[in-house]
């Protein structure tokens, strides 16, 4: 089944080298006495920021983003009330979740994939336990999901000042809703679907207000924000039915949100003020302008498809 572009497939994607470490004589007298503490589940108090920074990127070379993600939320609880995350902070927590949750939205599709299957060949007894085994996947989305949703809720979104900030954790808060969104079902799965949108739609207002047309996070919103449109809401049975009962006007309607407005809209505005960005912004929106027009391309030929069936 295709899985339309996010933002997230944008960290596999570039595949860049790992940061190098600062070797800290300090910060290597931590990394020993860790052990002693079960490493990161149970982190010794006097931690400073710039050691959970470091222990946090450890983790990263180490493809520990479990622990990675520990460090990190220490690193929030302890510092956010004075001031807001880095750039460099900001990423190293999203990196860190996006890691952990990337490996169980896999996890989920493989499992459910063979849960088809398996209720295909009316094998109940298989059926059954891929059930029990996919409820356990969902479990583990869930908490990883409520864990940094309560971050952005009661740390990061009310210490952001600066408009990229906030555009950057409502965008977070709305990724993750729509995580959710992807595997719970009824009333639950309408309000992620319900809370994704206040989430999106908060970001995206600061984001047309105060940041440029071709700055990466408003990019990567408008690419997110039209997954969710294509995928969550145009996957529901209310839209689905309404889709086939009248599908030129429908559909279009439902596409045209996600698909023109979002996505054809933050394409051909980036285009215009490409030549203002610095080098790796540069990299960045290119790759996100890239991915918006892949997923543009391949949801109008669906639909058009659809349009030609007899």
């Amino acid at each position: 089944m295709y899985q339309p572009l996010s933002i997230l497939f944008l960290h596999a994607y570039k595949a860049q080298p790992k940061p190098k470490l600062h070797h800290d004589p300090c910060c290597a007298v931590v990394v020993c006495n860790l052990s002693l503490f079960g490493m990161a589940s149970n982190l010794p108090d006097n931690l400073t920021r710039e050691q959970c920074v470091y222990l946090a990127k450890l983790a990263e070379q180490a493809e520990r983003y479990e622990e990675m993600v520990k460090f990190m939320e220490k690193l929030v609880i302890g510092w956010t009330s004075t001031s807001e995350l880095t750039v460099e902070e900001r990423n190293l927590l999203s990196v860190a979740y996006k890691n952990v949750i990337g490996s169980l939205r896999a996890a989920w599709r493989i499992v459910s994939s063979i849960e088809q299957k398996e209720e295909s060949r009316k094998n109940e007894e298989h059926v059954a336990l891929v059930k029990d085994y996919r409820s356990t996947v969902e479990t583990e989305l869930s908490e990883v999901c409520a864990g940094i949703l309560k971050l952005l809720d009661s740390h990061l979104i009310p210490s952001a000042y600066t408009s990229e900030s906030k555009v950057f954790y409502m965008k977070m808060k709305g990724d993750y809703h729509r995580y959710l969104a992807e595997f719970k079902v009824g009333n639950e799965k309408k309000n992620a679907a319900e809370e994704t949108m206040l989430a999106y739609k908060s970001a995206q207002d600061v984001a047309l207000a105060d940041l440029a047309p071709t700055h990466p996070i408003r990019l990567g919103l408008a690419l997110n924000f039209s997954v969710f449109y294509y995928e969550i809401l145009n996957s529901s049975d209310k839209a689905c039915s309404m889709a086939k009962m009248s599908y030129q006007k429908d559909t279009l309607g439902i596409l045209g949100s996600a698909v023109e407005v979002l996505s054809q809209t933050a394409f051909e505005e980036a285009i215009a003020e490409l030549d203002t960005l610095g080098e790796e912004s540069y990299k960045d929106s290119t790759l996100i302008m890239q991915l918006l027009r892949d997923n543009l391309t391949l949801w109008t030929s669906d639909a058009q498809d659809q349009l030609d069936e007899p």
